[in-house]
């Protein structure tokens, strides 16, 4: 095997495993969003924080799931006309679309991103209406979302990517 076909290989998996990782998300999400009331109306205390906590895992979450759709070719398609295309024809436009529309548009949002998300790292910045620490990580879910989703845009494109389901 090549080097770059190793190199797409380990990148594959990379993001494979990422997002594996992101679908344990859906718990604590879950039982979070549940407490919130019981927390405010029972125990009277601990509600906000719970809210800024599942703000955290929520984006982190969307940040992974977005890829996951991809990479299931789970997305809503506007491919009335497209679906009549042979199997070929589709797999090409879809590299196409990855080169020419994924992978600038991630390049785009990670280069105009970049500072803010660094900022808000290195001061560490806490959410605005409660002080709880943590905020800086909803801006790194940012970058997260970018990242992966041009890793599997460059991994579509390099190895072709498979027609989705018609």
């Amino acid at each position: 095997m090549s080097v770059a076909g190793r190199i797409t290989v380990l990148l594959d998996r990379v993001v494979a495993r990422t997002v594996a990782a992101g679908a344990v998300l859906v718990l604590p999400l879950s039982l979070l969003l549940f407490l919130q009331w019981p927390l405010r109306d029972l125990v009277h205390a601990w509600a906000r924080e719970a809210n800024d906590l599942a703000q955290l895992l929520f984006a982190l979450y969307v940040a992974i799931a977005i890829t996951a759709a991809t990479r299931a070719h789970a997305h809503l398609a506007a491919d009335a006309m497209v679906r009549r295309y042979p199997a070929a024809v589709r797999a090409t436009l879809a590299r196409l679309a990855a080169l020419l529309v994924v992978v600038p548009w991630s390049a785009f949002v990670l280069v105009a991103a970049w500072p803010s998300v660094r900022q808000s790292v290195a001061q560490l910045e806490a959410f605005p209406e409660t002080y709880n620490p943590g905020y800086f990580v909803l801006r790194l879910a940012l970058l997260l979302l970018v990242a992966l989703t041009l890793l599997q845009a460059l991994l579509d494109a390099a190895r072709g990517a498979k027609a989705g389901p018609a």
